[in-house]
C-alpha cells in the first residue's frame, strides 16, 4: 500500500497537466467535420489558386515551392501564366512582401506561415475556422471569428461568401441556457453558401497537401511495405521451421 501511494501521486501528477491541457485547447464552438479531397486533383489545383488569389497576399509559406504544384497536374507553363504573381522564377518559394513589422503595425500579428498550418490545427479547425467570421464592427478590422474570437485576421474571402452578421436567437424553451446562435446575411457573396462551403473544403484540402505534399505517396508505400514484410514473415518461418526440422532428425 504504502508502495502504490507515491506511484498514484505520480500518475495523478502527469495526468493532471495534460487534462488541463487538452480542456483550454478545447475549441470554442464544436469544429464541422472537413471533407477529405486529398485524392481530388481538380480539387487540389482549386484550392490552389484559392490559397495563392486569397491567402498567399500576407501569408507566406516558405517551406513550399511553385514547382510543386506540377504534383497537382499543373503545368509548368500554366504555373507561370497563371500562378506566378509573387515571384519571378517557379523554384522560387513562396513568400510575401509584406514585413512582419508591418504586419504587427497593421494587424498586430505577424501573419503565420502556412506551410504547416495544417499540422498544427488540423483540417476541421481550418474548415470551420473559415466558415465562421462575421461582422464586428467594434474589431479594427471590422470582422470577428466565433472559433477564434478577437481574430486579428480579417476576412479574406468575404467577397465569396458576403457579409454575415450573428444573430441571437431567444431560447423560449430553456432560459437558464444559451441562446443559440445563428448566421444573418446581410449582402450576398458571388458564392452560394454551398458553393462557399464547398471553396472551403478545396482550400483546407490543399493546405493539408501542402503540409506534407507526399503525404500519398507515404502511405502507398507503407502499403507495399507492410505487404513485403508480411510475405517475408511467411517465408522467414517456413524456412525456420525447415531448418529445425532437419536439425531434429
Amino acid at each position: 500500500m504504502k508502495t502504490r501511494l507515491p506511484l498514484l501521486l505520480l500518475l495523478m501528477m502527469l495526468i493532471t497537466p495534460l487534462a488541463q491541457r487538452a480542456h483550454a485547447e478545447e475549441p470554442a464552438i464544436p469544429l464541422d467535420r472537413a471533407p477529405d479531397r486529398s485524392n481530388d486533383l481538380v480539387a487540389l489545383q482549386r484550392g490552389a489558386r484559392l490559397f495563392i488569389n486569397y491567402c498567399l497576399n500576407c501569408h507566406s509559406a516558405r517551406e513550399m515551392r511553385y514547382s510543386q504544384l506540377q504534383a497537382l497536374g499543373i503545368s509548368k507553363p500554366a504555373i507561370e501564366d497563371n500562378l506566378l504573381f509573387t515571384a519571378d522564377k517557379i523554384g522560387d518559394t513562396m513568400t510575401v512582401a509584406l514585413r512582419a513589422e508591418d504586419a504587427n503595425a497593421w494587424f498586430g500579428t505577424a501573419a503565420p506561415d502556412l506551410s504547416v498550418i495544417a499540422r498544427a490545427r488540423g483540417a476541421d479547425w481550418l474548415y470551420t475556422y473559415l466558415r465562421s467570421f462575421y461582422r464586428d464592427d467594434t474589431r479594427p478590422t471590422g470582422w470577428n471569428n466565433r472559433l477564434f474570437e478577437n481574430v486579428a485576421m480579417p476576412h479574406v474571402l468575404w467577397e465569396l461568401q458576403g457579409q454575415r452578421a450573428l444573430d441571437h436567437a431567444e431560447d423560449t424553451h430553456a432560459r437558464n441556457r444559451p441562446a443559440p446562435v445563428r448566421y444573418r446575411q446581410l449582402t450576398p457573396g458571388t458564392l452560394t453558401p454551398l458553393e462557399y462551403d464547398s471553396a472551403v473544403a478545396d482550400l483546407v484540402s490543399y493546405l493539408v497537401w501542402m503540409a506534407e505534399p507526399t503525404r500519398q505517396q507515404r502511405k502507398r508505400t507503407g502499403v507495399w511495405v507492410v505487404l513485403f514484410l508480411g510475405v517475408f514473415s511467411v517465408l522467414a518461418w517456413r524456412l525456420n521451421a525447415a531448418y529445425w526440422k532437419e536439425i531434429k532428425q
